[in-house]
C-alpha cells in the first residue's frame, strides 16, 4: 500500500485509534524518515515525568505513514511517504530513534514491529534491535474542529514571526509576556509581542477577509512554526482557532497548541503618536554603529548605549569597564535636541529584522519610550529607556 499525503487524513489522526496491538511493517527512504522525524522531534520535552512523552508515535492505522509528538502544551503531527506492508502503531524513544535514523545509510530503511513491542530497524547491513511501547500510551492529541479557516501564505508567516518573536518573555510569572497576539480584522492580521522592556508590532494585509478573532499564542509554538515552515511564497498555512486551542496546517504537518487564556495588553494606550524629535536614518549605518559599541559590553554588564540626536547628527557612546566609543552618523532631524540611554541589545533586535534602507525614530523624552515605526503602520517597535548613571 502506498501512503498519500491527504489533508483529511492529517486531520482525522487526531481521533486516536486504540485496542490494537498488531505487528507493523513499513518501507520508506532514509531521507523522508529522517525529515518526519526532525520535525516532530521539537514537540518532544525535554524533561517531563511521563516517560510516553519521550517517546514519538509512528502510526499507520489510517493508511498513511504519521510520526507525531507532544508536549500536551504543543503537539505536532506530519506525514511521510512510504510504502505500508503491515498496519499498526508503536512509540520509540525520540532521542534513540532520532539518532539511529541520523547515523543510517542514504537508503531504504525497513521498520518491523512485534506483539511485544520491540522494533527492527534495517537499512542495507546496519540492524537495530530496540525497544518500544505501545502506541495506545501514547497521548491523544486535541480535535479542533475545522469550520474556519484564516489562511496566510508561509512566507508571510514566517517572516512576521521573525520580526516579532524577540520582543516575547522566556520565563515570567505571566504567561501572557510568552506569548504573543494574534488578532484578525477584515482582511488585516496584526501580531503584538511584549515582554515589559519593549513591544513589537506587525501588521501585514491579507488576501482574503475573514472572520474577527482575538488569541494569545504561545512564543514557543510560533517559535517551532517557524523553524518547520518551509516558507514558500506561493503556499498558504491554514489557520483553525477555537476557545482553547489553535491548529496551523501546512504541507504534511500540523501544529497544535494550547493558547494562553486572559486578557491581552492594549498595546494602544502604551504607545503615543506625539514625538518631540523624530530622526530618520540609514538603517545600515545605525545597524553596525551599535555592533561596533557593543564590542565593549560584556554579556553579564548591562550598560546602555547613549544616544545624542542634535541638527543633522545623531551620536552615539559607550563606556564601559572595557573602554569608552564614540561614533556620529549624518542624520535628518525634526524637532529638538535629545539625548537617551537604550539596551543596545534590544535596538539590534529590531533593526535586524526591518528591510527597510532609511528608518524614523520617534521620541519624546529622556525617560519615555521611543519607537521606530514606518510611515505605512507595518511595523512599530518601541523601547524603554535607560537611566545614563544607573545602567539596566
Amino acid at each position: 500500500m502506498h501512503c498519500s499525503n491527504s489533508n483529511n487524513s492529517i486531520y482525522h489522526s487526531f481521533i486516536h485509534r486504540k485496542g490494537v496491538r498488531e505487528p507493523m511493517k513499513i518501507i520508506c527512504s532514509k531521507s523522508d524518515l529522517l525529515t518526519g522525524v526532525n520535525i516532530v522531534l521539537k514537540a518532544v520535552p525535554v524533561k517531563t515525568t511521563m516517560t510516553v512523552l519521550e517517546c514519538i508515535l509512528i502510526d499507520t492505522s489510517d493508511g498513511v505513514i504519521k510520526l507525531t509528538a507532544t508536549d500536551m502544551d504543543m503537539g505536532i503531527e506530519t506525514v511521510i511517504e512510504g510504502d505500508i506492508i503491515e498496519g499498526g502503531h508503536i512509540a520509540l524513544n525520540a532521542k534513540l530513534f532520532s539518532e539511529i535514523v541520523r547515523k543510517l545509510p542514504d537508503s531504504q530503511v525497513t521498520l518491523e514491529t512485534d506483539e511485544s513491542c520491540k522494533a527492527l530497524i534495517t537499512c542495507e547491513k546496519a540492524k537495530f534491535n530496540i525497544a518500544g511501547r505501545s502506541g495506545d500510551d501514547f497521548a491523544a492529541l486535541p480535535v479542533v474542529e475545522k469550520t474556519n479557516a484564516y489562511s496566510i501564505s508561509q512566507f508571510s508567516l514566517k517572516e512576521i514571526i521573525r520580526q516579532t518573536i524577540f520582543s516575547t518573555a522566556d520565563n515570567d510569572a505571566n504567561p501572557i509576556f510568552s506569548g504573543e497576539l494574534f488578532e484578525f480584522s477584515d482582511n488585516t492580521l496584526k501580531v503584538v509581542a511584549l515582554d515589559g522592556q519593549r513591544i513589537a508590532i506587525r501588521k501585514i494585509e491579507l488576501k482574503d477577509s475573514f472572520e474577527s478573532a482575538r488569541v494569545i499564542v504561545p512564543g514557543k509554538t510560533l517559535s517551532e512554526v517557524a523553524r518547520i515552515l518551509p516558507g514558500e511564497i506561493d503556499k498558504d498555512v491554514n489557520m483553525y482557532i477555537t476557545p482553547l486551542h489553535m491548529l496551523f496546517e501546512f504541507e504534511n504537518t500540523i501544529v497544535v497548541t494550547r493558547l494562553i487564556e486572559g486578557e491581552y495588553f492594549q498595546v494602544e494606550r502604551m504607545i503615543s503618536s506625539d514625538y518631540s524629535s523624530k530622526a530618520q536614518v540609514n538603517k545600515r549605518n545605525l545597524q553596525d554603529c551599535i555592533e561596533r559599541a557593543s564590542l565593549l559590553v560584556r554579556e553579564s554588564d548591562r550598560r546602555p548605549t547613549i544616544m545624542g540626536i542634535s541638527e543633522g547628527v545623531m551620536e552615539l557612546s559607550m563606556q564601559s569597564q572595557i573602554g569608552t566609543m564614540n561614533e556620529e552618523i549624518d542624520i535628518s532631524r525634526e524637532g529638538k535636541d535629545i539625548e537617551i540611554g537604550f539596551n543596545p541589545r534590544f535596538m539590534l533586535d529590531v533593526l535586524r529584522v526591518i528591510d527597510d534602507e532609511e528608518i524614523s525614530i520617534y521620541l519624546v523624552n529622556p525617560r519615555s519610550p521611543f519607537s521606530i515605526r514606518s510611515d505605512d503602520g507595518t511595523y512599530t517597535y518601541v523601547i524603554l529607556p535607560i537611566s545614563f548613571n544607573s545602567g539596566i
